[in-house]
């Protein structure tokens, strides 16, 4: 890709970027939120198609002008967005020649689909009957549904853009496995991916971009070893030499106390999710909940935050004292607690309203007058926080879908932050968003704690916990299990809690 420049109204996302990828390599490509990466991938694929941008695209050595996706897949590219463009209620089979069936006179061979599906299946090392529908397997399988679907066109150059974003530790080694046996079949991959551990350890050449420039590409392979840090110090054009920055609160009274809080499975009502959960948390503290994937967290956090998740929920709450009830997600706001969720596109965010409308979703009442919007008021409490989080968008009537994903979770935040809690839950803050956001949103954090909000964190990686958190509590199979202060608390001593079962011995 040579002087790719692509332009949208008001921005100019990509700006004279050259990318090269050797035949057979896995290649990454990093950079901070709204660097134009997917952008750039999305110009490449054919999404957006020749015309649309600037710039020259050789593909095995010749010039290529693709009309949309079906060209490139034409000649072997295919990409795997973000949010997987997968049919929940049809089977694998159907899902992986959806657009490109198995047909004889133009009527489906279902014998022929579900053969093939299976040898496809098996080459991804997904073993799962072909009849089997997208909505019974998890998002980790659901990735592999995604390459299986690539193989099925032949695919010679495979692009996938966040592919581990959203899978625990155990699909991610899995998913970069498959990466390496590919690459051994001869298929190329490009990975665009913020976990900068995974770039590490699967990746031949890593192009870095920033504010929609190529920066540089590095040799991952090179006389020099390729560090973390290299590539943050490309991202982010400064070194970055603690990618938490230091807080100094001083902690007040407790807030909030959850007792004997148990959850049952909205379906299958036999099931506890929650088990009798204790916790809480003060003025001015960051406590974490640290869990492996399906340990009771986002449940915990959802049935706390108005019951919006769960079946007989019982156990107390203690505000400041004083026991409360609460039933909705009004109620909530109304007793100061707010709840940023870990699924912004889905749950947190309306992507096709504007920044305003969302920051002020939360609390309309502050923005009305006599029941009805002041369109001046919203307009000013937007901006306000469009500086103070800066936010990077020319006008608070972007629209939040078309913002990065950095950006997205800052307007979350905003949104949040402008019904004034007391008590912050904070699901997964950081996923799917680059270093250098990262590091805007502990600086968020930390000036939250400095004005006294409780907040209450849950996150994946032990490591953004350990750097941020006061307390740390552990889940297992729905229980809380442990309980360690920062300064006793390590990676060790976490995965401990993290894996005992009910009867407290470590699985």
């Amino acid at each position: 890709m040579r002087d790719i420049t692509k332009t949208f109204p008001g921005v100019k996302a990509l700006t004279d970027v050259n990318l090269t990828v050797a035949r057979g390599e896995v290649h990454a490509i990093c950079g901070e939120n709204g660097a134009g990466k997917s952008t750039l991938m999305k110009v490449l694929s054919g999404v957006y198609p020749h015309g649309s941008y600037d710039g020259e695209i050789r593909y095995d050595g010749e010039v290529s002008r693709f009309r949309g996706i079906r060209d490139s897949e034409a000649r072997g590219i295919v990409i795997i967005h973000q949010e997987l463009a997968l049919s929940p209620y049809l089977s694998l089979a159907e899902n992986i020649f959806l657009g490109n069936e198995r047909a004889r006179g133009g009527v489906i061979d279902w014998n022929a689909t579900n053969r093939e599906a299976a040898r496809l299946l098996e080459r991804v090392g997904l073993h799962e009957h072909p009849d089997t529908k997208v909505v019974d397997i998890g998002v980790g399988k659901q990735q592999l549904v995604e390459i299986a679907k690539a193989l099925s066109k032949e695919v010679r150059l495979l692009i996938l853009d966040e592919p581990t974003a959203a899978l625990n530790d155990e699909d991610s080694a899995h998913l970069l496995e498959l990466l390496r046996s590919l690459k051994a079949q001869g298929i190329t991959s490009i990975i665009i991916s913020h976990k900068l551990n995974e770039i590490a350890a699967i990746a031949d050449a890593t192009t870095i971009l920033r504010d929609g420039m190529t920066i540089e590409t590095l040799d991952m392979h090179g006389v020099e070893p390729v560090t973390e840090d290299r590539i943050i110090k490309g991202m982010v054009g400064r070194d970055l030499a603690n990618r938490y920055p230091e807080r100094d609160v001083a902690i007040g009274d407790e807030v909030l106390r959850i007792s004997g809080w148990t959850v049952h499975h909205p379906i299958d009502r036999s099931r506890k999710v929650v088990d009798d959960a204790e916790l809480f948390v003060r003025r001015g503290e960051v406590v974490g909940i640290a869990g492996l994937m399906g340990a009771g967290r986002t449940e915990l956090a959802m049935s706390v935050f108005g019951r919006t998740y769960g079946a007989n929920i019982s156990g107390t709450l203690v505000k400041d004292g004083r026991e409360i009830t609460i039933r909705s997600v009004r109620e909530a706001i109304r007793a100061g607690l707010a709840y940023a969720t870990e699924d912004r596109k889905r749950y947190g965010l309306n992507l096709i309203d504007d920044i305003k409308r969302n920051i002020s979703a939360s609390a309309l009442g502050k923005v009305a007058n006599l029941g009805v919007v002041d369109a001046g008021r919203e307009i000013s409490a937007a901006e306000r926080y469009r500086r103070e989080m800066n936010i990077k968008t020319p006008s608070v009537d972007a629209l939040v879908g078309k913002l990065s994903g950095g950006n997205q979770q800052k307007t979350v935040l905003s949104k949040w932050i402008f019904s004034d809690p007391d008590v912050l839950i904070l699901d997964e803050p950081t996923r799917g968003i680059d270093v250098g956001a990262k590091y805007e949103i502990y600086q968020i954090i930390n000036g939250l704690a400095a004005q006294g909000k409780a907040m209450i964190m849950i996150s994946s990686e032990l490591p953004e916990l350990l750097g941020i958190c006061d307390r740390i509590y552990a889940m297992s199979q729905g229980r809380i299990t442990g309980v360690l202060p920062r300064d006793e608390a390590d990676q060790e001593s976490l995965m401990r809690f993290m894996t005992m079962d009910r009867m407290g011995v470590s699985r």
